[in-house]
């Protein structure tokens, strides 16, 4: 029993239960006032137990419990076609497919513009501050402008949430890459100089192997980030499809147990690119050598 208490699994399934066993409470704590005002207008004689029950099984409840979710999701993933809009894989994808597309576009555009800002003093001093600047526009502010104006032109379906996608993503990497691209030790540098190299040769021998570590740092942070630009890009659209389109269908209608599913949809697909991008690193690294 002793690796239990000191494994990972352990902690994560401690967490798991604390979380679970609040969650629980405040499904009661929170559908409570709806149930007794119900059980008051119809004269229902009720006690706690039954309370709870009821609270636990409501069909629109105000905080679904656990397992609510679970068998929505259940539901919706395995119970349905994978092409009907009822199914969470169907909605799954067309949001997944939005993030994919707009996370290459904001690590091609983040990582162009961190080689330039590295290389020419010209945009460091001038594109860099602009740079940061955009972050401080919500994007809830900028979606609907996004989704409009390429409306107005035809551009609709998948391209306008992953320009969306693209606009959260690209900051991260881009400062990750400078942070990266400046990192090698100026010793380092000055032996590339005395070995006369060149600027490119300099670049793909010394700095870019040394910026990878930051550069999936930033990766990391920037495909959840992707994750909710497409999201976000969905609800000021109106769309039919995605989790997005989910959420919003079952906000109109009061489906709080859809909201929820659709949620834990989400994070889930969040985690698995998050996931897949640590073990893209480490095979990247050691492949490069940067990891033993």
């Amino acid at each position: 029993m002793n690796w239990l208490r000191t494994s990972s699994f352990f902690s994560i399934a401690a967490v798991l239960a604390f979380t679970t066993v609040i969650w629980y409470g405040a499904a009661v704590y929170l559908n409570s006032d709806v149930l007794i005002d119900k059980y008051d207008r119809k004269k229902i004689e009720w006690n706690f137990s039954k309370l709870v029950e009821d609270s636990w099984a409501m069909k629109r409840p105000v905080m679904p419990a656990p397992h609510q979710i679970m068998l929505d999701m259940k539901k919706s993933i395995f119970d349905y076609k994978i092409s009907s809009k009822r199914s969470l894989v169907y909605h799954g994808w067309v949001t997944i497919s939005s993030t994919l597309v707009g996370f290459a576009m904001g690590a091609v555009l983040g990582i162009l513009l961190a080689v330039g800002i590295v290389h020419v003093s010209t945009l460091n001093k001038s594109v860099l501050p602009w740079i940061i600047a955009s972050q401080t526009i919500p994007i809830l502010a900028i979606a609907p402008m996004v989704i409009v104006v390429l409306g107005a032109i035809g551009v609709t379906g998948l391209l306008p949430k992953a320009i969306i996608s693209a606009y959260l993503c690209f900051f991260p990497i881009a400062i990750g890459m400078v942070k990266g691209l400046r990192s090698p030790d100026p010793m380092h540098l000055d032996l590339m100089k005395t070995y006369n190299a060149s600027k490119s040769q300099t670049f793909y021998k010394l700095r870019w192997p040394t910026s990878t570590p930051f550069l999936f740092a930033s990766f990391k942070v920037s495909i959840a980030i992707s994750l909710v630009g497409a999201i976000v890009g969905e609800l000021p659209a109106g769309a039919r499809a995605g989790l997005g389109a989910r959420l919003l269908t079952g906000s109109y209608y009061g489906q709080t147990v859809q909201i929820w599913s659709a949620l834990f949809v989400a994070s889930i697909i969040a985690g698995s690119f998050v996931y897949l991008m640590t073990v893209m690193e480490n095979r990247v690294q050691k492949r490069m050598g940067v990891q033993a």
